[in-house]
């Protein structure tokens, strides 16, 4: 099992991307990569709360993970530090072997020298099935979108 660890700066408070990290409505919006749309079908946003959400490719090519077209996953929140840290651990619904593995995914935010924010996205127990190229591009574009969704403009 590989890990990813993604470092990305944000144009705004440290408290307005925690509420990103953990608002449902901005969690369709936000976390995503390029190509695909998000439905969030549970979130309860405490810790030991449950997540469910799953990500369907544009393109109707065949690479989902959980079907032909969609990656669903499912976890739990383990850790909320107000302003800091965010740590849920994740499962893809699959029947794939290869798929399967409990993922932890941790971030971190601590304010930047030049004001905003920076982040550090954690991924770690990715399945072996899963390139680490692949999750950390995809890692990249939803963390484009976050962005995107809480600097002021």
């Amino acid at each position: 099992m590989a890990s990813t660890r993604v470092t990305f700066h944000v144009n705004a408070d440290r408290a307005r991307v925690y509420r990103a990290l953990l608002d449902p409505e901005a969690i369709g919006q936000w976390r995503v990569p390029f190509g695909m749309s998000c439905e969030v079908h549970e979130f309860d946003a405490r810790e030991g709360g449950t997540l469910r959400v799953s990500l369907t490719y544009d393109a109707l090519e065949g690479r989902g993970k959980s079907t032909s077209s969609t990656d669903t996953y499912r976890g739990r929140f383990v850790r909320l530090v107000p302003d800091e840290t965010v740590v849920e651990v994740d499962e893809f619904e699959t029947d794939d072997p290869a798929l399967r593995s409990k993922m932890t995914m941790t971030i971190t935010l601590s304010d930047a020298e030049a004001g905003g924010t920076d982040l550090v996205a954690l991924h770690e127990g990715l399945p072996d099935g899963v390139p680490t190229a692949d999750n950390e591009l995809g890692w990249r574009q939803s963390l484009t979108r976050l962005a995107a969704l809480v600097e002021e403009r």
